[in-house]
């Protein structure tokens, strides 16, 4: 098998939650040879069974990278926290090297509801994670690919970032302004050669949407099974997709295979249509 990141250092924020894409997307990049930073912020994490302390989490990812002949280290982070960003990237760079490769990953999805019910503060939460991380964590991870000569950022939009969604307004908004910060990162860093993509997943069956499933079910007075086959009828393979889909998507656009590739966003959506 070809290890086309092998000498590569690749870090990945939101890794923790066990079905999620940030943990796919660890595993998969892993396999290509790549050097694994899982990071999160601190704290718990709500599972269907119960709170999970995140360094925890992040530790089994590092564990399964190990058990398949791969290497990484797991570390704190909080997109929202300029200080916290810095403090993991003097330990990565102190344990391994610059980054090579950023997956912007991490989200929320505070502010989801009605738009009418919406509250500022939520809006704001919404910003602080979705664009304002994305952001943070590109600036600081430019000037160390720019003196490598290149490097390759991944942001994790949405279809919610190509179209309107009714009751994700706040999700919505700050996806789009991802794919604006995608296409903005793309033109002014090429010359250095640093590409920047995203990925824009539809429905993928991760923690986060099963627990989208159940609020708008809630919400309309639907059983789960009923609102699931609501959701899923206008998607074109009338299913969810997997953290896998996304985690492949990311690893060819981090990788050699997309060396021509940059300011795009890329459905990963099983032909969902992004609407209006």
């Amino acid at each position: 098998m070809v290890r086309e990141l092998a000498g590569k250092i690749a870090l990945v924020t939101g890794a923790a939650a066990p079905n999620g894409i940030g943990r796919a997307t660890c595993l998969r990049l892993a396999r290509d040879g790549a050097f694994i930073v899982a990071t999160d912020m601190g704290g718990a994490m709500t599972l269907a069974d119960g709170p999970r302390d995140r360094a925890g989490l992040l530790d089994e990812v590092i564990a399964a990278i190990a058990d398949a002949g791969g290497q990484g280290m797991a570390h704190e982070l909080d997109v929202t926290d300029a200080s916290s960003i810095a403090a993991c990237l003097k330990a990565v760079r102190g344990a391994a090297g610059p980054v090579d490769i950023l997956v912007n990953n991490a989200g929320s999805l505070a502010g989801a509801g009605p738009f009418l019910d919406g509250k500022a503060e939520d809006w704001r939460t919404s910003f602080e994670v979705n664009i304002l991380g994305p952001m943070r964590l590109s600036q600081a991870v430019i000037p160390d690919m720019r003196a490598a000569g290149g490097g390759a950022i991944v942001n994790i939009g949405s279809i919610g970032g190509l179209g309107g969604r009714a009751a994700f307004g706040a999700y919505s908004a700050m996806k789009h302004a991802v794919t604006g910060l995608t296409k903005t990162i793309a033109v002014e860093f090429g010359p250095d050669g640093i590409r920047c993509n995203a990925v824009c997943p539809g429905y993928i069956a991760t923690d986060m949407h099963a627990a989208s499933n159940r609020r708008l079910a809630e919400a309309e007075g639907l059983s789960l099974d009923e609102m699931k086959a609501r959701r899923y009828e206008a998607v074109a393979l009338r299913d969810a997709g997997s953290p896998e889909d996304v985690a492949e998507a990311v690893a060819y656009l981090a990788g050699p295979r997309a060396a021509y590739v940059t300011g795009v966003n890329l459905p990963v959506t099983g032909g969902l249509s992004p609407g209006i």
